[in-house]
């Protein structure tokens, strides 16, 4: 089992006018965890975002990089091409993390101690020790029943189906191939998680706390909510197929991670 030290980690946030929030993320990032490399994923903000990147990329040469893309194209869109991005270079562990300080990097020091012994790592606020901050309580309601919903249709264990602050062992990512996912926002999170799991991958959960973001307006469209409700029912109806795609996928691609813990 390798120390987190060792393995090659890359930190992937996507960016859409987070110029407020992106300088002291990677401050705190280079505190908690300064062995990771930071991957922003910017759609054309307007608002100076890939400015204040540069500006980091000139200051941590060879260790912040930037995907800048044309358009708001989506969160789901965001995350694959910079899986792909990861992949392709080497990277032995991918971390989705938000731009706007509601995944905290003192939790993403967490979420490495985890990392060696466990090919998937879910920064969970459902389990003891997590939680939210400064949340009223109708967002809580929907985002524990949005779990909940998740868990009971498609029969997973882990208690935050819904957060986007997970850990992936690139050999899970090669075998789940994130190209085939259709699913954004919150589903797209949830899709990841079920793919690794009908892939043969246990779901770890670290304890995080999850805090209201500290500058800049929220993404969150009512849209995505209506989009989770039908897209669970899709996931569950082409578990055989998604499993059948795995199949193919692991064949083409032998395993080189070992246990699938």
């Amino acid at each position: 089992m390798q120390s987190a030290s060792a393995l090659k980690v890359l930190v992937v946030i996507p960016t859409y006018n987070e110029v407020d929030n992106i300088a002291p993320l990677a401050a705190g990032i280079r505190q908690h965890a300064p062995d990771v490399d930071i991957l922003f994923v910017d759609d054309n903000s307007q608002d100076g975002t890939p400015k204040v990147i540069a500006e980091l990329q000139a200051e941590h040469a060879d260790r912040v990089f930037l995907i800048s893309r044309s358009g708001k194209l989506g969160l789901g869109t965001a995350y694959v091409a910079a899986f792909k991005w990861g992949l392709a270079r080497g990277y032995d562990v991918l971390i989705e993390m938000d731009a706007d300080h509601s995944h905290r990097p003192e939790d993403l020091a967490a979420l490495l101690k985890a990392v060696p012994a466990s090919p998937v790592v879910i920064g969970s606020r459902y389990i003891p020790g997590g939680g939210t901050r400064n949340w009223s309580r109708f967002r809580r309601f929907i985002s524990i029943g949005g779990s909940l919903y998740a868990r009971t249709i498609l029969g997973l264990k882990a208690r935050d189906l819904t957060g986007g602050f997970n850990a992936w062992h690139r050999q899970v990512l090669v075998d789940i191939n994130p190209d085939r996912i259709r699913s954004e926002g919150y589903t797209f999170q949830v899709e990841l998680k079920f793919r690794a799991h009908l892939a043969g991958y246990s779901l770890r959960e670290v304890p995080i706390l999850f805090v209201e973001r500290r500058a800049g307006q929220s993404k969150m469209a009512g849209s995505i909510v209506v989009e989770a409700i039908y897209r669970i029912w899709l996931l569950a109806a082409q578990r055989g197929n998604i499993r059948r795609e795995i199949a193919q996928q692991a064949s083409e691609s032998p395993a080189t991670l070992g246990s699938r813990g």
